[in-house]
């Protein structure tokens, strides 16, 4: 009965077009009628203890990195380096976007961010050489959710706090099927652009090449520095947000110089405003998370899974279908809060590592960022190249199938995570 009221009270206020933080506080209210002990001060206190968890402080200072790196010419630098090394070759245009991508999403953590960022740079450029648009806003849009899945990565911070998971571990464990993701697309582009009739870049020399790849450096250090100091025990995922932040203001202000201080208040303020969505939905999700706990939907739905509980692939293959259908109506971060605290009890009973669970939960979170009616990470890239839904997600299709392959590998073969989790620790 819990269930019922849990899932249906959701659904009706997400399909009433409710806000998704107050759909999701609701839902706890209502389970709390459900189990007769609705206390008003009651749902006060988790929204409080929601947002008052430490790890989510690097939700600001990892959004104001994002703001800076943007504002501050680190984005245009990195594709300028990009460009440089592959941008002469057959469909180098589209090899660019995904090498931005990657190293964009070590910056911020955002696939919002980054695709917007990519995108701005990149699309009118692959247009003006002849690039089918369509395509190439598909092949960004897939690069962009790269970004949710290599450090720092602001959904597995709070896939970590959600689930009591150890952010540090998600972080390591993300980088290989980052790189792997990274891949699978260069081999479909590699694919699709052989009979593509576009103008090439002009071959870079070695002292171009030596000179964008001064230029970039800055940027390209911020990466090596929060992976090594969190493999080297210097500092905490947090901590890394703050370095992150302050480094990329530091190079902003002193080294690039494209930020002036007037220029500070204005990126403040919009970081801010996405840090308080952010963290107004994690507090409204205590509410029904700390419910959820107390209903034990948890053990309700193992029961419903009972026949799979032995058969650990089977059991992931299943949730990930479940997640991927959830992906349709539903954003990145609601799914995490909803679903994670919901789904991670019954894996570890069914004796999945809860490290891979965290990976293998945010690489099918993103599809739904690409992919209608959700898609938010698609219709940026609408906005940017100015083309329609439905052609864009034309272009995105063999990327998206690509990327949903890939998880299902995963899935079947769990080493291609589990075992470069080691080599990292």
């Amino acid at each position: 009965m819990s269930i019922l009221i849990f899932l249906s009270t959701l659904i009706v206020l997400i399909v009433l077009g409710m806000p998704i933080a107050f759909a999701l506080m609701l839902t706890g209210v209502a389970l709390m009628y459900q189990l007769n002990f609705f206390d008003a001060q009651l749902v006060a206190q988790n929204m409080i203890a929601g947002a008052d968890i430490y790890p989510l402080m690097a939700v600001p200072c990892f959004i104001l990195a994002g703001e800076l790196m943007n504002a501050g010419g680190i984005s245009k630098r990195i594709i300028n380096l990009a460009v440089s090394m592959v941008g002469h070759i057959q469909g180098g245009l589209g090899y660019v976007a995904i090498a931005a991508t990657l190293l964009l999403g070590c910056f911020s953590g955002s696939a919002l961010a980054d695709t917007a960022a990519v995108a701005t740079l990149l699309i009118p450029m692959m247009r003006d050489n002849g690039y089918p648009v369509a395509r190439s806003a598909g092949l960004i849009a897939a690069g962009g959710v790269i970004a949710p899945i290599v450090p720092p990565s602001m959904p597995f911070i709070i896939f970590g706090v959600t689930t009591n998971t150890s952010v540090s571990a998600l972080f390591v464990a993300g980088i290989v099927p980052a790189l792997l993701r990274a891949g699978g697309l260069v081999l479909v582009w590699a694919m699709l652009s052989r009979t593509m009739k576009v103008n090439l870049q002009r071959k870079q020399t070695w002292g171009e090449r030596l000179h964008a790849f001064t230029d970039a450096l800055w940027a390209l250090v911020l990466p090596v520095v929060i992976i090594g100091g969190l493999r080297g025990g210097i500092f905490t995922p947090t901590e890394a947000s703050a370095v992150a932040a302050v480094y990329a203001l530091f190079v902003s202000l002193f080294v690039y110089g494209e930020v002036k201080l007037k220029h500070l208040k204005g990126l403040m303020v919009n970081a801010g405003r996405t840090t308080s969505t952010v963290m107004f939905l994690c507090a409204a999700a205590f509410v029904s998370s700390y419910m959820v706990t107390l209903a034990d939907l948890p053990a309700q739905v193992t029961d419903f899974l009972g026949p799979m509980m032995g058969h650990p692939r089977v059991l992931m293959a299943a949730i990930m279908l479940l997640l991927l259908l959830i992906g349709n109506v539903m954003d990145l971060t609601p799914t995490i809060l909803v679903m994670g605290p919901v789904l991670m009890p019954i894996v570890i009973v069914a004796g999945i590592d809860p490290t891979y669970f965290g990976v293998m939960f945010i690489l099918v979170g993103t599809l739904g960022l690409i992919h209608p009616p959700v898609c938010t990470v698609l219709n940026v890239v609408c906005g940017v190249a100015k083309i329609s839904l439905e052609s864009a997600t034309r272009g995105v299709w063999p990327f998206l199938l690509a990327e949903a392959v890939l998880v299902f590998l995963f899935v079947a073969f769990p080493g291609f995570i589990t075992v470069p989790m080691t080599w990292f620790h």
